[in-house]
């Protein structure tokens, strides 16, 4: 159980151990930051509960088991039809297994009236119901739900789980993650641009300024992602204890963001640089 999935091994015992003493909550509240794996947690535990035998842990695999079901919202809200449906199909008694289990992903984009909706269910679920709810901004849940829920605090990935997973990655990539495996695919799509950084600095080690701008198009013709480009800056200066042009470019950052010229934002940065 779990073998797959990296990080918060707290968190796997403590479900594990659940599932072998019998001792299952009706409702839990999965929290955490984006990407960090809690929906993969919490299907891999609904798994381990409902399915007994070769033919549900078909169906479920597949995505086609009768007792199991993921809410999830239009990209903007979890809205009262689909918690009403849900309440009307969680009143119906399990077919496969001896449990029910729903996971509403995204639960703090339910409106409040979704929630208040919920409210009755989790105060009186039925003895088979099991629901989790997914969360990043607990803050935006009721107080009265989060109060029904067993909460769980997930952790961010370390870098060295992180590491496991993705072994392509360089560790200053890894270092852009930030714990999360939520910004993976766009390190994938920025690579070049990123090696392109490694040889800025690779110059700044020749401290030749002519040289450094002529190479430093990719600064000039990023003004629409320029702060991500910069925070990759750092991480490799941080990496080759560059610490003072760090301090130089987090000016840089300030000029930007404070809406000074970019072209003569990114002149000072390159001309401090060196």
């Amino acid at each position: 159980m779990f073998e797959n999935l990296v990080g918060n091994d707290d968190k796997k015992s403590y479900l594990e151990n659940a599932i072998k003493n019998n001792n299952i909550s009706h409702s839990y509240m999965f929290c955490g930051k984006k990407g960090i794996g809690k929906k993969l947690f919490a299907k891999e535990f609904s798994r381990e509960i409902i399915c007994k035998d070769e033919e549900s842990y078909l169906k479920f695999d597949s995505n086609n088991h009768p007792d199991f079901k993921i809410i999830e919202s239009d990209g903007k809200s979890i809205k009262i039809d689909q918690i009403r449906s849900l309440e009307e199909k969680i009143a119906e008694k399990p077919i496969l297994s001896k449990n029910k289990i729903y996971i509403i992903d995204d639960a703090e984009l339910m409106t409040e009236e979704s929630q208040n909706s919920l409210l009755k269910t989790l105060e009186e679920p039925p003895e088979y119901a099991i629901i989790i709810l997914i969360v990043e901004n607990e803050s935006k849940i009721l107080p009265t739900i989060k109060s029904r829920c067993i909460k769980l605090k997930f952790n961010k990935i370390s870098n060295d789980d992180l590491k496991k997973v993705l072994s392509e990655y360089s560790n200053e990539e890894i270092e852009l993650l930030q714990g999360s495996f939520i910004g993976k695919d766009n390190i994938e799509e920025k690579k070049k641009e990123y090696d392109e950084l490694e040889k800025i600095v690779d110059i700044l080690e020749e401290k030749n300024l002519p040289k450094l701008l002529i190479s430093s198009d990719i600064l000039y013709n990023s003004k629409d992602n320029i702060i991500e480009m910069l925070n990759y800056l750092n991480v490799i200066l941080l990496k080759r204890k560059y610490f003072t042009k760090i301090e130089i470019v987090e000016k840089t950052k300030k000029k930007i963001e404070q809406n000074n010229n970019y072209e003569m934002s990114i002149d000072y940065l390159l001309m401090n640089l060196v």
